[in-house]
């Protein structure tokens, strides 16, 4: 009989590891297999929070859950409370060459970019102005910002 080579040796390995591989998984699939046990064996309930359990739930602790008060879906822009659109607040930063700046919020001071475009008079830094806000991609800008006194 010929020398066998190390390659030869390494697949013969590989062999057997897949094939006793295959028999773990079968055996394995054997056991945890439904059939013949009764249906109390493979029922699986869920207790008050939610979490999969083996025994059923104490009635006891059961909560009563209105129906009407689960909301599937959106809700309906006209459902929705109106936004407060018009705020108020203090021009922090304003460069007039780079034509942009920051206003301070009054109700929750969260400083907000302002653009010249969004100006509907001129504003330097300390007036008190109020604005509207819209989204951007890169977060809220001021717009229609006015001097008040």
């Amino acid at each position: 009989m010929g020398m066998e080579t190390m390659a030869k040796k390494d697949r013969e390995k590989k062999k057997q590891k897949k094939k006793q591989d295959k028999m773990d998984k079968k055996a394995n699939r054997k056991d945890s297999n439904d059939k013949g046990k009764s249906l109390e064996d493979m029922m699986v309930y869920l207790d008050e929070n939610g979490n999969l359990s083996p025994t059923p739930p104490d009635p006891r602790r059961m909560k009563a859950i209105d129906a009407d008060s689960i909301q599937i879906g959106i809700p309906r822009k006209e459902d929705m409370p109106a936004e407060e659109t018009l705020r108020t607040g203090k021009v922090r930063f304003f460069d007039k060459t780079k034509g942009y700046g920051f206003i301070d919020d009054a109700a929750n001071r969260d400083s907000i970019f302002v653009h010249q475009n969004g100006l509907t008079e001129e504003i330097r830094e300390g007036d008190k102005v109020s604005f509207e806000t819209e989204k951007t991609a890169k977060g809220l800008n001021a717009v229609k910002v006015k001097r008040i006194v």
